[in-house]
């Protein structure tokens, strides 16, 4: 297979881009790099593209590697004809090749292998060639045995024959399979008589073409608990005569045998097996929209805006054992801990001196920013806090989602980083950091623990854990790191650098500082090429040269310095926050002919100018601030109509979860999200973005809250 010619057509792309990729790829280069410093070679492809380019391409060398294996066992037998092997070079999926192999493939004992057993094949195959009207019951009476009675069991035998040769058929597999893919209706019914969650789908249906995919992981795990029924219903009046067409010949005697095989092939061979396989389709396509959703969401989620420049009190809510608290300095070093008895009714005493603790650490440290978990007693230790800042002024708060800290307070990194804390001491300067630097902290938990998406344990976990970590890569690569503070985990996901890599830069750090890039070099095991790979993602704020705390890669380091040279810059003006006006300069001095001079591609001399313009630039900072409040609210004092600020938590196929500080997200349908028909939520908004909303309904005792992001639909 020319995969150049395919990938290059499936993603709009020229040939060379495609070419370029897979040489780059091959040779061992990771996608940041690939995506960031090699944007000559392959035209400029972004990161995401590129990781599609990568998983298609192993899939359509893994379909190659499988022809060649059908083909090789093919050979093997001496069944691969000129014509089986041209449909062979054909195949564009797995489900076709393994189609064309079907009849050759070794089978169990099947009826019809039993048949061929005693002797019936010739039988089957004059059934087949018969155009006349010769007599089927003598020709089928030759064929009695010990092991065959009478005339109509050598006819059923032959039908079984027939009927698994038809069921072997590729071309019609393929258009049965379109058939039943365009028009199939997939209906659902409860399975017993009990109320569940599942009893939206009790009398569901809908076509299979339509199905949505959350619809489908929906419906899996209801039958999968038993308290599903589904059924899916094709058009037989359509397939049935398809089939007869291409194996019965009208006017034959032979005609009544061959429909009968017909229809017992549809029945018993064909449809469970194509069941079978739309329904595994159907869940591997909401496998991956689900994991494209969650893999959105854990993007917006990690490329959050640091809460920078303020000392932060992190508070991990509880009730009997107290709630534990933790301040973290603005480097996120723990300044002091404590715990606090705040959340029980009553306790008058121990209240007064939680509020005392609470107001002495804010005080102490130049505490600005509290960070309160959403977990149990959440709702009772934001009413505390809120009570307090009256008395702490240009004291905030904010709500911070607790999803994994438990993960990361009982994990072994944890335990290595705070050895004299309890777990919940651990998770309360998790929560203050989270809100200090979302990515920071969130790498060193399992994506897959901060639950972002839906129905994530019913995904393939593999590919899910997979696109995950593709999406943490590439935030931290976007992000940069800064060498000199950053833990192992975050060093961990930079380009080119595993945990191993990772944890001997921390140890040489320790113990010999890092002082410049170049000093990575000294670092055991950082080669050339992981150096070539990482350099560019890492920063050295104190390095003597001041390139080294951008995203300049060092091996563009003498056209960044004669790019500042010739249009009258120099390279101190980098430490005092860049040159604002270079992009204006350079246009002036003209962009074709600096390339020119300076021997680099377009694409490099435009991104060297925007480093050197804003040197280290942090892509979060272009976003909206995390909302930090200074009140509490309660869903008691929701009303429908009422108009509410909200941060969006989480993004779903049928609406999106908005946090308007009650304790209990909202949702907003997808209906109600604007005055116009949008494909998916994901078109609106995204994790983080802080929206408008209006309440429509509210359930106190079900803790559900309905929210409309457009005015007139409530």
């Amino acid at each position: 297979m020319d995969f150049e010619k395919v990938i290059a057509r499936e993603f709009s792309l020229r040939s060379w881009q495609v070419k370029a990729v897979i040489e780059l790829l091959d040779a061992g280069n990771t996608i940041p790099f690939i995506a960031r410093y090699r944007k000559e070679a392959h035209g400029s492809v972004d990161d995401q593209t590129l990781r599609e380019i990568a998983e298609r391409l192993s899939y359509l060398r893994s379909l190659d590697r499988r022809r060649e294996e059908i083909a090789g066992s093919l050979t093997e037998r001496g069944a691969l004809t000129e014509e089986l092997a041209e449909k062979l070079k054909a195949a564009a999926t797995l489900a076709e090749l393994e189609d064309l192999y079907r009849p050759y493939r070794p089978k169990r004992r099947t009826r019809a292998a039993v048949a061929k057993e005693r002797g019936l094949e010739p039988l089957a195959r004059w059934l087949l060639d018969n155009r006349g009207p010769a007599e089927v019951t003598a020709e089928a009476e030759k064929y009695i045995t010990g092991d065959v009675p009478d005339a109509e069991a050598a006819l059923a035998g032959a039908r079984d024959i027939i009927a698994e040769r038809i069921s072997d058929d590729a071309e019609l597999r393929k258009e049965l399979r379109e058939i039943i893919n365009r028009e199939g209706v997939l209906s659902t019914a409860a399975a017993g008589e009990e109320d569940s969650v599942y009893r939206m789908y009790y009398g569901f249906s809908e076509g299979v073409s339509r199905l949505a995919p959350h619809r489908v992981l929906a419906i899996n795990r209801g039958e999968r608990e038993g308290f599903l029924k589904v059924t899916l219903t094709v058009p037989e009046n359509r397939i049935l005569p398809r089939i007869k067409r291409a194996w019965a010949f009208p006017g034959s005697a032979a005609m009544g045998q061959v429909c009968e095989a017909c229809e017992d092939a549809w029945e018993r061979l064909l449809f469970p097996s194509m069941e079978r396989e739309l329904r595994a389709d159907l869940t591997d396509r909401a496998n991956a929209g689900a994991i494209k959703v969650f893999s959105s969401n854990l993007h917006e989620l990690l490329m959050q805006p640091p809460v920078k420049g303020r000392v932060i009190l992190g508070v991990d809510p509880g009730f009997r054992t107290g709630c534990k608290l933790a301040v973290v300095d603005e480097t996120g070093r723990v300044l002091e801990t404590g715990v606090g008895y705040f959340t029980l009714p009553g306790e008058g005493a121990r209240k007064e001196a939680a509020a005392r603790l609470v107001k002495a650490m804010v005080k102490r440290h130049g505490v600005t920013a509290i960070a309160i978990g959403n977990g149990t007693a959440s709702r009772e230790s934001e009413r505390f806090i809120a009570s307090l800042l009256p008395e702490l002024p240009g004291v905030a708060y904010a709500i911070v989602s607790e999803a994994g800290a438990s993960v990361y307070s009982a994990s072994p990194l944890a335990a290595r980083e705070f050895p004299d804390f309890d777990v919940s001491l651990r998770s309360a300067v998790s929560i203050a950091r989270r809100l200090q630097d979302p990515l920071a902290e969130l790498v060193k938990i399992d994506p897959k623990a901060i639950g972002v998406g839906q129905y994530q344990h019913d995904l393939k976990q593999n590919e899910l854990a997979a696109a995950l970590d593709g999406v943490v890569e590439q935030c931290v690569n976007d992000v940069g790191v800064e060498v000199g503070t950053a833990s192992v985990p975050l060093l961990s996901r930079v380009a080119g650098i595993g945990p191993a890599l990772a944890g001997n830069i921390v140890a040489y750090r320790e113990k010999n500082g890092i002082a410049s890039r170049a000093a990575l070099k000294k670092v055991p095991k950082l080669g050339p090429r992981a150096f070539e790979q990482c350099a560019g993602f890492l920063r050295v704020a104190d390095s003597d040269d001041p390139l080294d705390a951008t995203a300049v890669h060092p091996e563009s380091y003498g056209p960044a310095k004669a790019l500042l040279s010739r249009l009258g810059f120099d390279l101190t003006a980098l430490r005092k926050g860049g040159v604002p006006e270079i992009g204006e300069r350079a246009r002036e001095y003209g962009l074709d002919k600096l390339a020119g001079e300076l021997d680099i591609g377009m694409p490099t001399l435009l991104d060297i100018l925007s480093e050197l313009k804003k040197p280290g630039r942090d892509p979060r900072e272009e976003l909206p601030a995390p909302s930090l409040r200074t009140d509490v609210l309660d869903i008691k004092d929701l009303r429908p109509g009422m108009e509410l600020s909200g941060t969006v938590r989480n993004v779903i196929d049928f609406g999106a979860f908005v946090d308007i500080g009650v304790h209990q997200d909202g949702l907003v349908h997808i209906s109600r999200m604007a005055d116009r028909y949008i494909k998916h939520p994901s078109d609106v908004v995204k994790v983080g973005d802080v929206v408008k909303v209006w309440v429509v309904d509210v359930d106190p005792r079900k803790k559900k809250i309905a929210l409309s992001m457009v005015g007139s639909k409530l």
